[in-house]
């Protein structure tokens, strides 16, 4: 029907799959779609974003509420990534408006105007250039934070400050007092701020990399950059960013963590001579928005950013790199479950720029592509300079004893690693100090009341915690099973390696890198700071350690218990397994040092470790990908998982037979039966899931469509919470 003036169409946060119509605002402005407005939404008022335009609509215009004011006078997005926005909804068959709300920063989503303004910075006053440091040798942190301060005549903002001392807030306040230090607004400037420092010389595969990608600088186009560990990837991207730039262009870097950000980041702005805008989560809200709309204004030459990157807008894109492409963090597991990187594959395509994937453990899928040529590969096959790969030896625990998990050979490892000065890195990827509480009189093992799922002990803060919905428990001391006194802690996390590598080399200078150790603001960068300085002799570490860190003094890596994994359950877990274990391997021996891998394992025969010992990743992919295709699962098929969840325990599989009911036969689509999921009870909630199989995309999602809406009307699935899952890479 028609109504008075244009109608505009408006997708808000909201779980329903379409847009809404709203009358134009008084002294209509002329909305263009991407852009903000606050709307009337039931008894609330919220920010939606314009998709559209239309004369008329199906509702009466008598009905037709209208938009109650505009946030933006320009759209924040321009017409190729709101086109992205509807492809990422279509593709994930997710509700329009939740996809527009997850591309945008939090705080763009409250009532703010889009407006670059300044953000804090701290810099020395006259008399804190004037004052002397040893007047603070009782206040290490101020003593940190005044000298990182002195060489910065511009300041410092609080990442950079986070950098140099963990505890910089109450530091940076006790100088401001002391009438030292002073804050001030800074406009958010990314362009050059310093003289470039050169680079190595770039050897022949290098080149070859570089070339191909500048070769289809102005078209669309995917590169996989297959590297060892140590082979040069980042000096092949800083080549690239560096013609972007150089053209007037834009590049985004996503990484798959916070935790690879602060190195690469370093070295991006030495190399560069920039300022890099940088997106993750542990940003403040404020600051994050104020760098997206910095880079949407086209102030930014480089961002890097996690996942939720890949939605920046950037008027100017030349090349988007997603390093560690393998990384199951570029795939968001709640919500919008979307994959950043292959989000940056349609991108890419539709901006008409290269995209370029980098792993020294490429995921089998791009492994596939690359080899049907439909990406561009390119090989890195050595390691830059004078370092060699290092030799890998397996232990095996069967015929070894072990001392909390350290064995013989691996302990006189690290002893001759100390005896020259040089690090050892040893790898766990378990935090807490136990994985189990347990009774040894009677058998009886703490669970967590609300999972399906045993209790971690944490000795450091003597609490007993759940890894997956963080229930807290205090320790117990007398067993509820028989009441004896007999409880210990079973099996090792990092924690206790650390306390067994403390007793062992009691001399011995240790860090341990987890998240645990990592929560405050600055931590992580702190610790790898005091790495590179030479004032740690043994790392310990989660996969936070695994990847992208580089530490030239490594010269020796210890897997601990390399078994984890080996048979969990999810056709994944070995692909998973050989790329951690790889990708940790490949801190050792970086620099001129030769180094060296041992791996404690009780399956030495499996044989993804001698492709390890081999350094053979493409010999261990072909035997996964031949039996992915005997299996028919990706990249062999495509997938999708309905997931439901219920505080009822019979209400998810109940929905999900229902689900298999309206699902009938569909051509080229097969549904397996639901099942509960792998840990069926979960923060207190039951969970079970449906697997949808295909061998063609097009059937798929021409069936997942008509489905999905379909359920989504149904009365049970309001009693339900539940998720389609499209690609999904955990089906555990």
């Amino acid at each position: 029907m028609s109504a008075s003036g244009p109608v505009y169409q408006v997708v808000v946060p909201s779980p329903l799959y379409r847009h809404f119509d709203y009358l134009a605002p008084a002294g209509d402005a002329n909305l263009r779609p991407g852009t903000r407005v606050r709307v009337p939404f039931g008894r609330r008022t919220i920010t939606g974003v314009v998709v559209g335009r239309a004369d008329s609509s199906e509702i009466a215009p008598g009905r037709l509420k209208r938009i109650a004011s505009v946030l933006d006078d320009v759209p924040l997005w321009p017409e190729k990534l709101l086109a992205l926005l509807a492809w990422v909804a279509d593709y994930y068959h997710h509700p329009v408006g939740e996809v527009f709300a997850t591309a945008l920063p939090v705080w763009l989503r409250q009532p703010h105007r889009a407006e670059i303004r300044g953000l804090p910075v701290w810099r020395l006053t006259d008399k804190g250039r004037a004052a002397d440091p040893a007047t603070l040798k009782r206040s290490p942190a101020q003593q940190q934070v005044w000298r990182a301060l002195t060489p910065a005549a511009a300041g410092l903002d609080a990442g950079a400050l986070a950098s140099h001392s963990a505890r910089w807030r109450p530091a940076v306040r006790a100088l401001e007092k002391r009438g030292w230090a002073e804050r001030r607004e800074s406009p958010p400037v990314f362009r050059r701020r310093a003289v470039p420092l050169p680079g190595p010389a770039l050897n022949a595969d290098q080149q070859c990399a570089v070339e191909a990608v500048l070769a289809r600088q102005r078209e669309a186009g995917t590169f996989l950059l297959h590297g060892i560990t140590g082979s040069g990837k980042t000096e092949v991207y800083l080549s690239l960013i560096a013609r972007v730039i150089a053209d007037g262009g834009q590049a985004l870097v996503l990484v798959p963590e916070i935790g690879l950000t602060p190195q690469l980041v370093a070295r991006f702005e030495q190399r560069l001579g920039i300022r890099v805008a940088l997106l993750h989560s542990a940003l403040p809200e404020a600051e994050r928005a104020q760098t997206w709309l910095a880079a949407a204004a086209g102030l930014a030459p480089v961002v890097i950013g996690t996942r939720s990157a890949v939605f920046v807008p950037l008027p100017k894109p030349g090349i988007i790199i997603v390093d560690e492409e393998h990384d199951p963090s570029f795939k968001q597991q709640d919500g919008l479950r979307y994959s950043a990187r292959d989000v940056a594959l349609v991108r890419g395509a539709r901006e008409h720029i290269p995209v370029v994937l980098g792993s020294a453990t490429p995921a089998l899928e791009s492994l596939r592509h690359a080899r049907e040529g439909k990406y561009r590969l390119l090989n890195l096959p050595g390691r830059t300079g004078k370092a060699a790969l290092p030799d890998v030896a397996r232990l095996d625990m069967r015929r070894l004893a072990n001392a909390d998990g350290l064995s013989a050979p691996l302990r006189e490892a690290i002893a001759a690693r100390l005896a020259r000065g040089e690090q050892s890195l040893i790898f766990l990827n378990r935090r807490g100090f136990a994985p189990a509480w347990m009774c040894h009189a009677c058998g009886w093992v703490a669970t967590c009341p609300r999972c399906d799922a045993r209790l971690t002990y944490h000795r450091g803060r003597n609490r007993l915690l759940c890894h997956h919905c963080s229930t807290d428990q205090p320790v117990m001391t007398r067993c509820p099973g028989c009441a004896g006194e007999a409880l210990r802690p079973l099996g090792a996390g990092t924690e206790r390696l650390e306390t067994a590598l403390a007793r062992t080399f009691p001399k011995a200078r240790l860090v341990r890198i987890d998240r645990d150790s990592t929560r405050r603001r600055g931590a992580l960068e702190a610790s790898l700071a005091s790495i590179h300085a030479g004032e740690a002799d043994i790392l310990v570490g989660t996969q936070m350690l695994a990847k992208g860190h580089d530490f030239p003094n490594v010269t020796l890596v210890g897997i601990v218990n390399a078994d984890q994994g080996l048979y969990a359950p999810d056709f994944r877990a070995e692909e998973r397994l050989m790329q951690t274990i790889l990708q940790v391997s490949g801190r050792a021996g970086r620099a001129d040092k030769p180094g060296q891998v041992l791996i404690q394992t009780w399956h030495p025969e499996h044989p993804l470790f001698d492709a390890l010992v081999r350094h053979d990743y493409e010999g261990f992919a072909d035997y996964l990908l031949h039996e992915r295709q005997a299996q028919q699962y990706p990249p062999y098929a495509h997938l999708a998982l309905l997931r439901a969840e219920s505080p009822a325990s019979s209400a998810p599989l109940q929905f999900l037979k229902l689900a298999r009911q309206l699902a009938d036969s569909p051509d080229g689509v097969t549904l397996f039966d639901p099942l509960p999921a792998p840990m069926e009870r979960r923060a207190g909630r039951y969970r079970a899931q449906l697997l949808v199989q295909a061998t063609e995309r097009k059937p798929l999602h021409r069936f997942l469509d008509g489905w999905v809406r379909t359920l989504s009307e149904t009365r049970e699935a309001r009693r339900v919470r539940w998720s389609l899952d499209v690609d999904p890479i955990d089906l555990a």
